[in-house]
């Protein structure tokens, strides 16, 4: 059996000492993650855009460098101020672990970084805009307008 641990730094090395032995894999690749409760990600282990064949190849992303996060299917596309990265999973799941006073999902496919918002604009039926900091833009879609506007506080 397989795990990814999500810990904070003071527990990882004694969390990952019982679950080795307890005869269980600690991995980044696994289906199964073992979180703390109340705890959000401080980085997201990917793979740089473009080089997803080497799986051995991964870089931790700190969270605060994520501008934007795309799914298309069980990949992300994760946007950063240092470049575009890949990760195999879910938005749902990997939207739960990001502190929720920071990211804020504006479609079905897509959650944004209140910190590298630039720019606003209405638009047509209820939705916005949004200009990125990177200059890449993202809708907020019908759905999630108004909830936007409260994230906001607009």
């Amino acid at each position: 059996m397989k795990i990814k641990v999500s810990v904070s730094e003071e527990r990882c090395d004694e969390v990952v000492r019982e679950l080795t032995a307890a005869g269980i894999e600690v991995n980044d690749d696994a289906d199964l993650l073992l979180t703390e409760r109340e705890r959000y990600l401080r980085y997201i282990p990917a793979r740089p855009a473009g080089r997803e064949t080497d799986p051995s190849e991964r870089e931790h992303i700190p969270v605060d460098n994520i501008i934007s996060i795309e799914a298309f299917g069980h990949s992300l596309d994760i946007r950063t101020t240092d470049g575009l990265f890949r990760l195999n999973d879910r938005l749902y799941r990997l939207g739960t672990l990001l502190d929720p006073n920071l990211f804020f999902r504006v479609s079905n496919s897509t959650i944004i970084n209140r910190k590298h918002i630039k720019k606003i604009n209405p638009a047509f039926s209820m939705k916005f805009t949004l200009t990125m900091s990177d200059g890449s833009r993202a809708d907020v879609t019908r759905s999630y307008y108004n909830p936007f506007k409260q994230f906001l506080g607009i």
